[in-house]
């Protein structure tokens, strides 16, 4: 997870964001409606944004799972992360770690996308503060300071 090899014993009902939260104390990916409708808790798996409620943590092993902990190297903040302080994409920031890790997610596979297709690929993600302005101006800006770093 996150770059490190981790081992952690685990009883067959737990959800992988139970044993992120509780046992290896990531607790970015945040625990909400526990059904997978919110995207609260949303990490990568093998690359793929997925609710981690929704997942056992016994069917991860082998698998590279990243949390929105993850992100920062050394100190310095992800591009998104980055784009998410200037565009104030968090007002209370709960759902913030989840829909970081969904635009990490969209923008692996669409450096570029309009404004149609960041709000489809956030659709699972709920923001109680209706922040959604701040949040896909967030996601422009994420957008372009990565393609920055590519050239």
């Amino acid at each position: 997870m996150n770059d490190e090899v981790l081992s952690i014993p685990v009883e067959s009902h737990w959800t992988l964001s139970k044993v992120l939260r509780n046992d290896c104390g990531h607790t970015g990916a945040k625990e909400a409606c526990g059904e997978g409708a919110c995207g609260a808790c949303t990490v990568l798996i093998d690359g793929v944004a997925v609710p981690s409620c929704m997942v056992l943590a016994v069917e991860q092993e082998g698998k590279v799972i990243e949390t929105v902990e993850g992100l920062s190297k050394d100190g310095t903040l992800h591009p998104i992360q980055e784009a998410w302080l200037e565009e104030y994409g968090a007002q209370c920031g709960f759902c913030s770690p989840g829909m970081i890790m969904t635009t990490k997610y969209l923008l692996s596979r669409n450096a570029n996308p309009t404004d149609d297709e960041i709000k489809e690929a956030l659709g699972g993600n709920l923001c109680i503060c209706n922040n959604y302005e701040h949040i896909i101006n967030a996601v422009r800006s994420a957008a372009k300071k990565m393609a920055k770093e590519q050239i």
